[in-house]
């Protein structure tokens, strides 16, 4: 948004108000500020940003609604650190798998090799039979 044309000071305002519920006249000193805002670099994007964040703050009771005040969010270096820790992720994210440790499915069993675990399956139960066959009973 150009910050020279009224216009863009005029929408940014509208903006502000429409987030924060509140009804401010857009006199000099205010357009100022945002003209200030605007020629800073920052976008409205950033705006909603650090206004949904300061009002979740609130909310949480760790930020003062006199944070939302215009002459508080519009101190540049301030919305800067906001708009900065509103975008800092809080958890870490996990750290991808490797190929390698990811789990290989073995592939198909075929009926041979179905037939012969069977046969080892009967075979080791037959030897454990045997085993328990010869301990003596107490």
């Amino acid at each position: 948004m150009d910050p020279n044309t009224p216009a863009a000071l005029q929408a940014t305002h509208e903006l502000y108000c429409q987030l924060t519920g509140q009804k401010l006249s857009l006199r000099f000193d205010r357009e100022r500020l945002w003209y200030e805002f605007l020629r800073a670099g920052f976008s409205t994007e950033d705006l909603k940003r650090v206004v949904a964040y300061l009002q979740k703050e609130i909310r949480a009771s760790r930020r003062n609604v006199g944070a939302l005040k215009l002459s508080n969010l519009l101190q540049l270096d301030r919305f800067e650190e906001d708009l900065n820790i509103s975008n800092v992720r809080l958890r870490s994210t996990p750290p991808p798998q490797s190929p390698r440790s990811t789990p290989i499915d073995p592939p198909p069993t075929t009926a041979a090799q179905l037939q012969n675990l069977r046969q080892e399956a009967k075979a080791a139960f037959a030897r454990l039979r045997a085993e328990l066959g010869k301990t003596p009973n107490p």
